[in-house]
């Protein structure tokens, strides 16, 4: 006979409080239960705030923050990586797309763990992720994962104090601190932006591009490494004959007094200077400027050939962008990884880790030789 399926659903609300996490695949067993008749109940129950559900995770309703720490995190115990006791913080900026899959990344390697998770959104506003960090502390989180907006280098230098104070593993994420200061000994996981430039500039320069362009954000971290990657690179190749860097966009800058800086009209720059080849960073601006330089004429990649930076949604315009793809998901995994092996080894002399992994470069239809272009122009 066939169970009852409320009879069946009180049997997993039973078995989710009496334990708090519990993967979906064990459940599916111990109950006896097909697992897609399990997940089918695990959705409707989470849909009814019954329950919550993650990535091969279930979970009470009352574990969703920091406020429900455990025994463990109260008595100041030590707890490891699947304790479900004190929760691990995650602090992130708001409307940061690029960051988006970064926090999937290590929200899946936590839940995978069995670790409970508390986020936390720091408002686009200077110094905004001090009061959630202290939030998350003062509610019993044992760990942190952060990625700070910092969108100025002065707004940068402003926190390594207090972050440097943290008495939590920490690990950055997609950010590193400036070698010699507070924070240079504190474990992060980042991108090599050296490195995803590099493959930038090179594919421009084997389809025989010579005279480049870099319009680009200034207003994070990632922004000024890449910008800066950029300018190092082009100085050093002996096949550039001429390049320059810009701001992308207006309201791309940092916004503060003494950093403003002014986004020129790319297409003018772009005949006056003959450039055939541009970096563009981040993707929504890189799909505007096509969108811009094709009202003005220049064609793409007919008149000019187009790297995107990011690769979030570089594939999504009329002209679909080549893009360096850094590996979003990847860093917060690894992020994860890291801070979970610092609290299963509180009292280890481990040495500090300074991680980095290496972007890649999708070639879609924005780029293509130089000789091609021309005859191209030649046959119109």
């Amino acid at each position: 006979m066939r169970e009852p399926v409320e009879l069946r659903r009180k049997r997993i609300l039973a078995v989710v409080h009496a334990r708090g996490a519990v993967k979906v695949s064990s459940l599916a067993t111990e109950l006896d239960v097909s697992a897609v008749t399990l997940r089918r109940d695990v959705e409707e129950l989470a849909r009814t705030g019954m329950l919550r559900r993650g990535h091969g995770v279930v979970r009470p309703m009352g574990e969703a923050g920091p406020s429900t720490a455990g025994p463990a995190a109260r008595s100041g115990e030590p707890s490891g990586p699947g304790d479900e006791g004190a929760a691990i913080a995650l602090v992130v900026p708001e409307r940061h797309s690029y960051l988006h899959e970064t926090l999937h990344g290590a929200r899946t390697a936590l839940e995978e763990a069995g670790a409970r998770i508390a986020l936390h959104i720091a408002p686009q506003a200077a110094g905004a992720e001090r009061p959630q960090v202290e939030r998350a502390l003062a509610g019993g989180a044992r760990g942190l994962l952060i990625a700070p907006r910092w969108r100025s280098a002065a707004g940068e230098e402003a926190d390594y104090g207090w972050l440097a104070e943290l008495d939590v593993p920490t690990v950055l994420m997609e950010r590193r601190p400036r070698p010699g200061s507070a924070l240079h000994a504190l474990d992060t996981v980042c991108s090599d932006h050296w490195y995803g430039v590099h493959l930038a500039v090179d594919h421009l320069i084997s389809l025989g591009h010579r005279r480049l362009v870099m319009a680009a954000r200034n207003d994070s971290p990632t922004a000024r490494s890449i910008r800066a990657a950029f300018a190092e690179i082009a100085a050093s190749r002996p096949e550039v004959e001429e390049w320059s860097v810009v701001l992308s966009s207006p309201n791309a800058g940092p916004g503060e007094p003494g950093a403003r800086e002014e986004a020129p009209d790319l297409t003018a720059l772009l005949r006056e200077r003959r450039v055939t080849g541009a970096v563009l960073h981040g993707d929504e601006d890189a799909l505007m400027l096509v969108q811009r330089m094709a009202e003005q004429g220049i064609l793409v990649p007919r008149d000019c050939s187009v790297v995107a930076y990011d690769d979030v949604v570089a594939a999504m315009g009329s002209t679909s962008l080549t893009a360096v793809a850094p590996p979003r998901a990847e860093i917060g995994r690894v992020a994860a990884e890291l801070l979970l092996h610092r609290l299963d080894r509180p009292a280890s002399a481990d040495p500090v880790r300074r991680t980095e992994l290496l972007p890649h470069l999708v070639v879609r239809g924005s780029t293509r030789g130089l000789l091609d272009s021309r005859d191209d122009r030649l046959n119109t």
